[in-house]
């Protein structure tokens, strides 16, 4: 296991410290694709946290993660999606920005599409939102339209450590399950960005399902798929509006978060992370992809055309293929 800084010394978003694309000149880009061209797009949400917390959380725990990746392995963050999509049960919550399916994915493909066009063609989506549903399906666009050489995966960081989400019971940390804004989500975030926390204000709320236990996963699919096997988006009607049931903004007990219960998870991601990271960079390093022929039907010479970019001789952007994008 690696040494992580658990809280960091802050975030990064406006420091001039080499870690987000938006931040860099364009000679620090220009250098850091010869050195590595991989890049981490954050993708949270803005939402309703109750009063305790904050309604960034989402986007601020993919955001830490992956500025503690790019100071260890030294890939670039972009700076984050503020803005996503919800699952129907969150609708009209107060502080719930929520983005139609169809405009999310359109914006997500282009983005994606635009970091590929800059170099970045090896593009880690890290999501820190309920919206696991969503992003596989803007991946897939932009693969389908442009069937160009390119390595994206999408992360949600909570697949990656369930045993660290559970309850006691499930041989986790926590006195209860996660929920939303809760005590394991709470944890997280007090372990991940503590100056954006006032605990004091945590609360404790409850609801009745709308259908029987057994079937649905909460959040995070902590629980094991035995005991749970539908994930929460899987179903429309078994779970209550929030903003009739939990108008809080608290779904659970906020009350028990405690930023050590999170330390072993926020571990256990960044390795995992840090892992993925030197994986890819070791089997495809600065400026390599996977072969042409094995992954697109197009001409050669087109597609070896946009991968020069369009600021080479006999070069061409990305949007030769394909636009709007």
């Amino acid at each position: 296991m690696s040494t992580w800084q658990i809280p960091p010394d802050g975030g990064h978003m406006e420091r001039p410290s080499g870690i987000y694309y938006q931040t860099m000149t364009g000679k620090q880009i220009e250098d850091r694709l010869k050195e590595n061209d991989l890049i981490i797009i954050p993708i949270g949400s803005s939402e309703n946290h109750g009063l305790a917390q904050n309604p960034g959380e989402d986007t601020f725990l993919v955001t830490r993660q992956a500025e503690q990746i790019a100071a260890k392995t030294g890939c670039t963050v972009a700076e984050p999606i503020w803005y996503g999509s919800h699952p129907f049960h969150h609708l009209g919550m107060p502080g719930n920005i929520v983005i139609p399916e169809e405009t999310f994915n359109a914006y997500l493909r282009a983005v994606i599409a635009g970091f590929w066009n800059a170099g970045f063609r090896k593009q880690i989506l890290l999501n820190g939102h309920g919206q696991d549903y969503v992003i596989p399906a803007a991946m897939h666009q932009f693969g389908k339209k442009y069937q160009v050489p390119c390595i994206l995966v999408n992360v949600n960081w909570w697949f990656v450590i369930p045993e660290h989400l559970r309850d006691k019971d499930h041989g986790g940390p926590f006195e209860t399950p996660f929920i939303h804004g809760d005590e394991c989500e709470a944890s997280f975030a007090m372990a991940l960005f503590p100056e954006f926390i006032d605990i004091q204000h945590a609360e404790k709320t409850s609801f009745t399902p709308l259908l029987p236990p057994g079937h649905i996963n909460k959040s995070g699919s902590a629980l094991p798929l035995a005991e749970a096997p539908l994930p929460f988006w899987q179903q429309v009607g078994g779970s209550p509006l929030e903003v009739v049931a939990t108008p809080e903004g608290t779904v659970g007990d906020a009350t028990l978060a405690d930023p050590e219960k999170a330390r072993g998870g926020v571990n256990a991601i960044l390795d995992y992370l840090e892992r993925l990271v030197n994986d890819i960079m070791e089997m495809y390093p600065p400026g390599k992809l996977p072969p042409i022929e094995q992954v697109s039907m197009r001409p050669r010479e087109d597609v070896e055309a946009v991968l020069k970019g369009p600021l080479q001789p006999g070069g061409r952007h990305l949007y030769t293929f394909a636009y709007p994008p």
